[in-house]
């Protein structure tokens, strides 16, 4: 029976290139798009390259959309394999600030609702559908400024990047993964949490080392993980990083 997955933000960076490698691992994908021009272009991209992919508009802020993106999946596909929680935002625009005295609330607040608060109700609305899944699988995108055993380190290796609300709301989502993935862990769901790298996308800026092509290998690889994979964890492609 062909796997289903839903990507957030995925008409673009990150999520888009992991749609992509996805469907050419079989998978049919279903792309969250808050804007849906953006969403129907990314549609057209990929049908471009012979990936026939559908289309749903999500967005993070539309306390309804949960119900929306379930009422859709389970109109015309029954089920759902694998969610990947992708969509995220930086609102200073700036990873590299310290900004702990100056964040002001609304920031806080925003950044928060997308990167956490959205994906706890999209993720708890859509885990029924998972749950007909033989093998389901939720990839919660984080990153390594989430890691508070490295922000904590001496002479740290992220220690410049210390923008409280991305960086936290993150961490937020790690542990939401952690209490997931124990909940879960009798199910033949797998939840885990993905630091793709730091990526040329307008988030990572054009400083980043990595180029977006190369961007899915973290998200692919916990999508497809076999079941006897890990789950509850922080991975960077093979790698496991500290909570």
């Amino acid at each position: 029976m062909e796997r289903i997955a839903f990507i957030t933000g995925a008409n673009r960076g990150i999520g888009y290139e992991t749609s992509k490698r996805l469907a050419e691992e079989g998978v049919k994908v279903i792309l969250g798009s808050r804007d849906l021009n953006k969403g129907k272009e990314a549609i057209e991209k990929l049908s471009s390259i012979n990936i026939d992919a559908d289309l749903v508009q999500y967005d993070a802020f539309d306390l309804n959309a949960p119900q929306k993106v379930y009422d859709y999946i389970f109109e015309k596909y029954k089920k759902l394999d694998i969610l990947i929680n992708n969509a995220g935002v930086l609102l200073t625009g700036n990873l590299f600030v310290t900004n702990s005295s100056t964040i002001t609330d609304k920031n806080l607040k925003d950044t928060f609702q997308t990167n956490f608060f959205s994906i706890v109700s999209l993720t708890q609305k859509l885990l029924p559908l998972l749950k007909k899944s033989k093998a389901g699988r939720i990839v919660n995108v984080s990153t390594i400024l989430s890691s508070l055993t490295l922000h904590s380190a001496k002479d740290s290796p992220i220690s410049p990047a210390k923008e409280l609300a991305y960086n936290s709301s993150k961490t937020a989502l790690n542990a939401y993964t952690i209490h997931l993935a124990l909940e879960l862990k009798d199910t033949n769901i797998k939840v885990n949490s993905g630091h793709p790298g730091w990526v040329k996308t307008e988030l990572g800026g054009p400083n980043a080392p990595m180029e977006v092509k190369d961007s899915y290998k973290t998200s692919l690889r916990l999508a497809l993980l076999d079941s006897d994979g890990p789950s509850g964890g922080l991975f960077h492609e093979e790698d496991t990083i500290p909570w």
